[in-house]
């Protein structure tokens, strides 16, 4: 695995080589099957979905306790 900084010329920046490094690396990944992405996907939304719950109630909960200690 290569991690050399793009070659630069005289004119300074080579776009074409590299766009071409890139297609290179591009090529070199391992994609996930689409069954793996859309499980990947469902397990991500999931969690956010829980984690804002989680979140929600917590922030519930300080809101009234600190309304209780300020008697309002």
């Amino acid at each position: 695995m290569s991690t050399q900084p793009p070659k630069i010329t005289k004119k300074g920046f080579a776009p074409i080589a590299f766009f071409s490094e890139v297609i290179g690396e591009l090529r070199k990944v391992t994609w996930p099957s689409r069954q793996e992405a859309t499980r990947l996907t469902i397990m991500v939304l999931a969690l956010s979905i829980i984690i804002g719950i989680f979140l929600g109630l917590f922030d519930m909960v300080f809101s009234r306790f600190f309304s209780i200690l300020s008697n309002t």
